[in-house]
């Protein structure tokens, strides 16, 4: 069978392995005209790397962020091209020996849910396996041995969801809003996408969504299994101060090691999720008590001449960034901005105006600073400074020398960080790096 591999990143590079049999002719096909690939390995490389799909028996949609769009128009000679596309995630979903699947998605959030539900299954002693768009991609999972008794645990995004013809046994959806408006051509669209996770689910599948958000309400309606909230009964839910799920108090909210109010959600989430396959509560009430949060995520990092230095670069839209500024109880220095994909600024512009005592100043840095500081003006609030540096280290000195002792410095830019480095995880090491030069 001929084979086109879209794209050789983390999870095209897993699909080539995967499928690079001997009765397989695969062809890397790539923009990147000087990558690096397996010796021997056919390629496509260049601007044409997705024209001419149509010789191929089978295409893989190994880069997630190659939308199917983009593969119609490349092959407009070809109008059913899509017909011969498909992904890591469907062709695991294909071939699991497990169908034990926990899928979480929404826009913030999965991979802390994702890591929770994984880490209360372990501690009841289920053999668990965490892997999709966090860590491990899809079809590196099945050298694990995944044996049917097994529970699989996938953080799907967007890109894997957009045509996705599978759906997990349990699927929960977290809150959702407006993102990657500059992928998607509207909003619907990227709800359709989160939607295919339900789609295929039958009577004896559980969707399980929050309660309080109307997007996320709408997405697991598209499941024809037991829809089941969080945030409200029967699912778990947050009163007088305590998680409860069936009458039966989980913990205190104080307990929860994660930071913030945001992460009750995510919290409640994993409860409710877990507590349809076990009811071992003091397995989920330690792993509350225990988690930490994820790294890049309000990651207190270190403290230094007094100053708190909190990592949050995975805050790559307004709403997790509202939700770091409300969660850090310090007086704040906070390091806002990067590429700029046209995200409403309103409600970022509101909340630091809510919070106006707490900050002590903004820092904004990237392409979107201008768009940012216009927004903030608008809406009343002045207290930022502009920093047109692209040197992290810089841009920390100049937080730095703002702070005061008993302050924090945070990095929680609210956009995505191609403008000026690799992904959010090099931004994150950036600042971690910047902040041991101290």
């Amino acid at each position: 069978m001929t084979i086109a591999i879209l794209g050789f990143g983390s999870q095209g590079e897993s699909a080539y392995h995967y499928w690079n049999t001997p009765e397989n002719d695969i062809t890397i096909c790539d923009s990147r005209e000087d990558l690096q690939v397996p010796e021997g390995a056919k390629t496509k490389l260049g601007p044409d790397y997705l024209k001419g799909l149509a010789a191929f028996d089978l295409i893989v949609r190994g880069a997630p962020s190659i939308h199917p769009r983009e593969i119609t128009e490349a092959n407009p000679e070809a109008p059913d091209i899509l017909d011969k596309v498909t992904t890591a995630t469907n062709e695991f979903f294909r071939v699991c020996p497990s169908q034990n699947i926990v899928g979480v998605t929404g826009t913030k959030g999965k991979g802390t849910t994702s890591t929770l539900i994984t880490r209360m299954l372990d501690a009841a002693e289920h053999r668990v396996h965490l892997g999709g768009n966090i860590g491990i991609p899809p079809l590196d999972m099945l050298s694990n041995n995944i044996q049917p008794e097994d529970w699989v645990i996938l953080e799907l995004a967007n890109f894997q969801l957009i045509d996705l013809h599978y759906s997990p046994h349990i699927a929960v959806v977290l809150m959702v809003e407006p993102e990657h408006q500059d992928w998607h051509e509207d909003l619907e669209e990227y709800i359709a996408a989160k939607q295919q996770m339900f789609i295929n689910q039958e009577e004896n599948d559980i969707a399980i969504y929050n309660a309080n958000n109307e997007n996320s309400v709408s997405i697991a309606d598209a499941s024809m299994g037991k829809q089941i909230p969080f945030m409200e009964a029967p699912g778990a839910y947050v009163k007088d101060n305590k998680i409860v799920i069936d009458d039966q108090v989980i913990c205190d909210v104080d307990e929860i090691k994660l930071l913030g109010k945001h992460n009750w959600q995510n919290a409640c989430a994993a409860v409710t999720a877990v507590w349809q396959i076990t009811q071992n509560v003091e397995a989920i009430r330690e792993t509350l008590k225990t988690f930490g949060g994820l790294p890049f995520r309000i990651e207190l990092r270190t403290e230094k001449n007094g100053i708190k230095y909190y990592n949050d670069s995975f805050a790559t839209a307004p709403g997790a960034a509202i939700a770091a500024l409300e969660s850090i109880p310090e007086p704040k220095v906070m390091i806002v901005g990067g590429h700029d994909r046209g995200l409403d600024l309103t409600e970022l512009a509101h909340a630091f105006l809510r919070h106006k005592n707490d900050v002590r100043k903004v820092v904004l840095i990237g392409a979107s600073a201008e768009r940012v500081a216009d927004t903030f003006k608008k809406n009343g609030f002045d207290n930022f400074v502009m920093n047109d540096s692209k040197d992290m280290n810089e841009i920390v000195r100049a937080a730095t020398d703002l702070a005061e002792p008993g302050d924090a410095v945070v990095l929680s830019p609210s956009f995505a960080s191609f403008d000026m480095f690799k992904n959010f995880e090099d931004r994150g090491n950036k600042f971690n790096e910047a902040i041991e030069s101290l």
